[in-house]
């Protein structure tokens, strides 16, 4: 049995792509989840200032994911008759993530909050991104997140006749795994808070990072993709628990080391 891209759901005579399904289903679980995961383990921030903080993520993601999808194509972004519009009909997950952190760190200044917010994200962000790489997958070559044509024995035929990279398969493989690593991690080690956001962070970016390799994409002279040098900016912002993974560690005499 052969996929057709792109997958569309049917009802009746109706039908609607199973992508826009996934993308709303993606933020719908991904919230419930984190509103579950909140009432179980509690929240040491205040509810007004955990608010405040939820709005620059969400501010802050939706400006990264626009601006770094908006200059993965220069040169279609400088053939634009309406730039602005195109930076808004573009977006990428990775903009997304970095700017709703800079979002989130430039309210915690701002509201005076101390204390880290990143874990209690961290597993709602992993299932939400895996629903939504279901709907990625399902659009085969008809959007921009797929591979380059492969001899290998992964490939696929996403749409064109040609066997490529079902990158999006790649990436809901790495995202499971990834979740195993962080909650292995937690259990075995005594964690400091902001530990585990840091580990799927850095986890991520440097699997984005290498991804790449095998998407098409635009190729700056340095010979990286706007993606690419977004996530090794991402990876230097963390590059001392990357160096020192110790520093992610509660320290022996009990105290949590201070972590962004």
């Amino acid at each position: 049995m052969s996929l057709e891209f792109p997958v569309y759901l049917h009802f009746g005579a109706h039908r609607i792509l199973l992508h826009m399904v996934t993308e709303i289903a993606s933020f719908f679980i991904a919230f419930r989840f984190y509103l579950y995961l909140k009432r179980k383990q509690g929240d040491r921030i205040p509810g007004m200032n955990r608010l405040y903080i939820l709005l620059g993520a969400t501010f802050g993601a939706l400006l990264g994911s626009r601006i770094l999808g908006g200059l993965e194509d220069p040169a279609a972004l400088a053939a634009s008759a309406a730039p602005l519009r195109y930076f808004y009909m573009n977006k990428t997950v990775v903009g997304g993530f970095l700017g709703g952190l800079a979002g989130v760190e430039g309210m915690k200044k701002l509201i005076g909050e101390k204390q880290r917010s990143g874990d209690l994200y961290t597993y709602p962000i992993i299932l939400g991104l895996i629903i939504g790489r279901i709907g990625c997958f399902s659009m085969g070559v008809y959007e921009e997140t797929y591979g380059l044509p492969t001899d290998c024995f992964t490939g696929m035929n996403l749409g064109d006749g040609l066997l490529r990279h079902p990158v999006a398969l790649y990436e809901i493989i790495f995202l499971l795994l990834l979740a195993l690593v962080i909650r292995r991690t937690s259990l075995r080690f005594p964690v400091a808070s902001g530990a585990l956001f840091k580990i799927f962070m850095i986890g991520y970016l440097l699997f984005r990072f290498l991804l790449d390799f095998i998407k098409p994409h635009y190729t700056w002279p340095v010979g990286l993709s706007s993606i690419q040098i977004a996530c090794l900016l991402g990876l230097l912002y963390y590059i001392r628990y990357i160096v020192q993974p110790k520093k992610l560690l509660i320290h022996h005499a009990g105290s949590s080391l201070h972590l962004l």
